[in-house]
């Protein structure tokens, strides 16, 4: 038996049929951990949807904004619908659509398995969190994202503020924490969160740091293995793990065996397509309407 991290899937079906060849994976013996963000852009994402969800006794999936984005705009009117890229429309008006979405609202926004040592996000941690409030926070969002007001909650989750604190109720609470989990690239000390900033460690402003190497954040008994940020490419130290390797911009997908006894990643090439060139740094960040944002990374 061996437990696989895969990184960011983005819609790369072929690319993770590869993959999953590569790696032997054995539905009846391995199991695998999808690291979040598993549609948009890459142009197949019903077919690496359905993949997924084909293989949901046997695997654990976290939500990415990618993930998150695509429930928000099924909640809206076919037009708005029909203003998202092709690739999401494939999703959205897709015969089995209402089965797959309602599994993937379903999902967690941390994985944690404690006996194996390891905890999976899509994008990062507030500094102050250990990995158990790490979890207490996840598990809050999570008790309303499955609920039956979720809806709520996927209209309201959008927008760059509030900054994180424990004082935090409501709708601000939960958008903050949704924030973290799969936004989160840089920060400061205190966490606020460097949305604009989404290129490789050295190209961000003084004074913010990646969110793993933030000076004094709190101790973390578990290994974590990640995803989100393309820029940064495969990362392993002090206990991260970041895998998304820009499979979807002529990247590499990585998968990472989580029960090795030394570090064993196995990687197959992404798509041909060249990744956007980076904004500037300096540029403010602005929103977009939830049915045309679709965040990098």
């Amino acid at each position: 038996m061996a437990v696989w991290a895969i990184g960011d899937l983005q819609g790369c079906y072929d690319v993770t049929q590869r993959l999953l060849e590569k790696i032997r994976f054995d539905p009846a013996a391995d199991r695998l951990w999808f690291c979040g963000d598993l549609v948009n852009r890459g142009g197949q994402s019903i077919e690496t949807l359905r993949l997924v969800h084909s293989l949901r006794e046997v695997s654990h999936t976290v939500l990415g904004n990618h993930d998150l984005s695509l429930l928000a705009v099924a909640e809206r009117t076919p037009e708005e619908q029909r203003r998202v890229n092709a690739d999401l429309q494939g999703v959205l008006f897709a015969p089995d659509a209402a089965e797959l979405l309602a599994w993937l609202r379903k999902r967690k926004l941390c994985h944690v398995d404690r006996s194996l040592g390891w905890m999976m996000i899509h994008a990062g941690l507030a500094p102050r969190w250990t990995t158990f409030l790490a979890e207490k926070h996840a598990r809050e969002v999570e008790s309303r994202l499955h609920g039956d007001n979720y809806r709520r909650l996927l209209r309201n989750m959008y927008g760059d503020s509030p900054e994180w604190s424990p004082r935090l109720q409501g709708l601000e609470r939960d958008r903050a924490i949704i924030n973290i989990f799969t936004r989160m690239r840089y920060c400061s000390p205190r966490g606020r969160i460097a949305f604009e900033h989404k290129g490789p460690p050295g190209s961000q402003l003084p004074g913010l740091y990646p969110w793993f190497s933030v000076p004094g954040h709190a101790a973390r008994d578990l290994k974590i293995v990640c995803g989100h940020w393309s820029a940064l490419g495969l990362h392993i130290g002090s206990g991260i793990h970041a895998i998304d390797t820009g499979a979807v911009w002529s990247g590499k997908l990585t998968a990472l065996q989580l029960d090795a006894e030394s570090l064993n990643v196995v990687q197959v090439p992404g798509r041909d397509v060249p990744a956007p060139m980076p904004k500037q740094r300096h540029a403010k960040y602005k929103q977009p309407h939830p049915s045309q944002r679709q965040n990098g990374g």
